[in-house]
């Protein structure tokens, strides 16, 4: 059988609960957005493939829980992760002020060099705005990342971001001595599923 992509990215997202991770997924993967939403519990994810520069990328989108409890589970996914997103509200000031303690979990858990990218969600949202939009490009200068400001809702700069962060991952990668098969990244296994499982009933 013949493969139907190149390469496998792995991305995580992480943030706050409530800034939109998972609708952010939803709208990347499915073209689809829903308002009432359950808040994630441990971690989910979608598989979108893109083509990126004439090379079919296949993306595996890990959706993860914002809430403290489940630091547990989310630390454990840091590692396989090629990319990670760091998502907060701009009408949430304290989701903006949080995403400093997220860099921190990425530099204490998360592979060395792993491709990193700032989003501003919910920027439909104009009249409820606590965090401009200079403020959260010059966070993102700070750490020398990609900055966008997102909407799922009404679908702004989704693709974009995604396809910006694959790419780099892309350029990224090419520049490393290939000792592997391309189609690279953490394929989910049925262990892993277990462990989140056991997780879960843990914490409940």
């Amino acid at each position: 059988m013949a493969k139907k992509y190149d390469f496998l990215f792995k991305l995580l997202l992480i943030g706050d609960s409530g800034v939109g991770k998972t609708c952010l997924i939803i709208r990347f993967a499915e073209d689809n957005f829903n308002s009432t939403y359950i808040s994630t519990i441990g971690i989910d994810f979608k598989v979108k493939t893109i083509e990126v520069d004439g090379k079919k990328v296949k993306l595996q989108v890990w959706d993860t829980a914002g809430q403290e409890r489940f630091k547990t589970i989310t630390t454990a996914y840091y590692r396989g992760a090629m990319g990670i997103i760091l998502v907060y509200d701009i009408t949430d000031e304290k989701s903006f002020e949080n995403i400093q303690n997220w860099m921190k979990s990425i530099r204490e858990n998360a592979s060395a060099g792993v491709s990193r990218m700032l989003l501003g969600n919910k920027c439909d949202i104009e009249t409820k705005r606590k965090v401009s939009k200079e403020t959260g490009e010059k966070l993102a200068k700070d750490h020398g990342i990609r900055f966008f400001e997102t909407s799922a809702k009404s679908s702004i700069n989704v693709e974009e971001s995604f396809l910006a962060l694959a790419r780099d991952i892309l350029q990224q990668s090419s520049k490393k001595p290939v000792s592997h098969n391309t189609r690279s990244g953490m394929q989910p296994t049925a262990s892993g599923f277990l462990c989140v499982l056991l997780l879960l009933l843990l914490l409940f």
